[in-house]
């Protein structure tokens, strides 16, 4: 099932600013808040949906990355969104975007609110990798399997709750200030806001209990990418501390091999095709390599050089799965830089010849005609 627009979701426009797409997330994240809707699995879904749009919509790169390519941006071998994965869970929700609420709600639930009480839930850094792809892989997509170091938990690592907060996460302060004694939470320094710390330390893993693995992560490559697009595989970084913690990611960049013959141009394919005077002059049939595969084209008789033939979505395919583009075929006619003595004999008879006179038609268009169309 296709994914909803982010802008659908939060019913606004794509040219909506910084200030309107925080104040609709807002009315949608009132709207469908648990405390508001306890039990309702539909408004705890819509409620998702809105946080994961505003995640997007609110930051400006990840905005810039979804209008260009929608939501095959954020798509890895998870097949996840921005959040990867399964999306974002409550808590992530209410740890990135507590403060949107304005205190209208406690900010919390299943346990993960409370007043300011909550746990901070530990992630992995992130790693990052490039992939290279030929064409034929952008065309038709791809699996890669990659071996990448990541940082694990150690067998047999085991930690307890943070004995400085009492597993809160947080410690409580109190300062004397002119209007009276005010209390304030700030995140704990002995575990980082996580409630855990170390208790059982296996051999060879460092001071967190992580240690460096090897792991061959498989990446589904979606057809149509293009260089410099960056997929993300959820969960598949550095690992971090704590039983209550989350994966890092891995950020995939791609990298596109240059090929041989053809040249890409977004969508479309280019291919530059000689023929020589006599396949020209009398037509003929060529097989071509496609990144698809072998087609054949026929040649007219008359052909002349600059034509340009297009094999209409035989080129790559839109990562938005708008359809693919056109394969351009350039016609070059190649002529001959040395005669024998009868050929040039031939050619000399013809220079005054009717048939060899050059004679345009108006159909017959400029080569700036031609660019013009390429690119209209």
């Amino acid at each position: 099932m296709a994914k909803q627009d982010y802008y659908e979701i939060l019913g606004i426009s794509k040219s909506a600013s910084a200030a309107e797409i925080k104040k609709a997330y807002r009315k949608m994240a009132i709207k469908y808040h648990p405390d508001k809707n306890p039990g309702d699995t539909s408004a705890e879904a819509k409620f998702k949906d809105a946080a994961e749009a505003y995640e997007v919509l609110s930051n400006e790169n990840k905005k810039a990355r979804y209008d260009q390519f929608g939501h095959a941006a954020f798509e890895g071998a998870q097949g996840g969104s921005g959040f990867g994965g399964g999306g974002m869970n409550m808590e992530d929700i209410f740890s990135q975007f507590g403060d949107i609420f304005g205190g209208g709600f406690s900010g919390g639930f299943g346990g993960f609110g409370g007043g300011g009480q909550r746990q901070t839930r530990v992630k992995g850094s992130n790693m990052r990798i490039r992939v290279k792809l030929t064409l034929e892989e952008i065309a038709k997509g791809v699996e890669k399997k990659v071996k990448v170091r990541r940082k694990v938990k150690a067998d047999n690592v085991s930690y307890k709750s943070c004995t400085t907060c009492n597993g809160s996460g947080q410690q409580m302060r109190v300062t004397n200030t002119i209007l009276g004694r005010m209390q304030t939470a700030t995140t704990c320094s002995t575990c980082q806001g996580s409630g855990e710390i170390i208790s059982s330390k296996p051999n060879g893993s460092d001071s967190q209990g992580l240690i460096v693995k090897d792991e061959t992560v498989s990446i589904q490559i979606p057809p149509g990418v293009s260089e410099g697009v960056q997929l993300k595989v959820g969960g598949k970084g550095n690992e971090a501390p704590g039983n209550n913690s989350v994966s890092g990611d891995l950020l995939v960049l791609i990298e596109e091999i240059q090929h041989e013959t053809l040249k890409r141009e977004g969508t479309n394919v280019h291919f530059d095709l000689y023929i020589n005077l006599s396949e020209a002059v009398l037509g003929t049939n060529k097989e071509i390599q496609t990144v698809t595969g072998k087609v054949k084209i026929k040649i007219e008789s008359g052909t002349q050089s600059g034509k340009i033939l297009r094999l209409k979505g035989k080129g790559l395919p839109s990562i938005e799965r708008y359809g693919s583009g056109d394969f351009l075929i350039h016609i070059n006619v190649w002529t001959p830089q040395e005669l024998t003595k009868e050929q040039r004999q031939f050619f000399d008879k013809m220079k005054d010849d009717e048939n060899f006179m050059p004679s345009p038609k108006k159909s017959d268009k400029s080569f700036f005609e031609k660019v013009k169309d390429m690119f209209s």
